[in-house]
């Protein structure tokens, strides 16, 4: 049972108007901090790369129990929770120096081999380098637009040279960037994000054409955001956002 640690102070250029950490921006540390942590137990970029096979990010869920502000001392936790059906799971919990939450998230990872664009069902993972506890018990679902309340095109997105990671695709919180851009500027920007859960159905590269289309759905105490970034026919990711 293994978990990974690292502390961070939240720069300002990590958050949004109103000071609090981005959605976007807690996806890139979480990332970084998966990567690392997956070196440290031997299936790290490095290791899968070496048979042509790499991590490839599916779903994820977060809760924004307290959002963390500008300047703030933070401390995230996460670790590999093993194989669910067809993903395999990792958790996240991003406390304060007090060791109180502040986000909790959980992840659901594929191995691709890049070449047959396969699934990898046995990487050959490390035994033991599970951790069965759970932040979000339930991994991430799945995410669709509304049926019954008509989407809206708010913009259409060049996948250009900020968008693309060392993959040569567009970066996943590079997908959530866009989706809050396409929410209204008066709800982003001051209201906080309770919760989202986002599914990355296809890749998009450098070229593609992505079209940004909104639902929303308002509640008692909020309302919902759906996003779904499309190239043509197909959709490349689609996200439910809370506020």
């Amino acid at each position: 049972m293994e978990k990974f640690t690292q502390e961070y102070t939240i720069p300002c250029y990590d958050t949004d108007a109103s000071g609090r950490l981005k959605p976007a921006s807690f996806m890139n540390l979480a990332q970084e901090a998966a990567g690392q942590h997956a070196v440290h137990l031997g299936f790290g970029y490095d290791d899968l790369i070496a048979t042509n096979t790499a991590w490839i990010l599916s779903r994820v869920h977060i809760r924004f129990v307290d959002t963390p502000l500008w300047k703030e001392n933070v401390v995230l936790n996460t670790w590999h929770k093993g194989l669910n059906r067809l993903f395999f799971v990792r958790d996240f919990r991003l406390t304060d120096k007090e060791g109180k939450t502040r986000v909790e998230a959980t992840t659901s990872w594929l191995v691709m081999n890049l070449e047959t664009r396969r699934l990898v069902r046995d990487p050959q993972l490390r035994e033991g380098s599970e951790c069965q506890e759970d932040v979000i018990a339930t991994p991430a679902g799945k995410v669709q637009m509304p049926k019954d309340v008509e989407s809206q095109l708010m913009f259409e997105h060049l996948v250009a040279y900020s968008d693309i990671d060392v993959n040569g695709h567009a970066n996943n919180a590079m997908y959530m960037q866009w989706a809050m851009d396409a929410v209204d500027y008066d709800i982003a920007s001051t209201r906080p994000v309770k919760e989202l859960t986002i599914n990355f159905n296809h890749e998009t590269k450098a070229g593609d054409i992505v079209a940004l289309y909104k639902s929303i759905i308002k509640t008692e105490d909020g309302r919902r955001v759906y996003v779904e970034g499309k190239v043509g026919d197909t959709s490349a990711f689609c996200v439910e956002i809370i506020f």
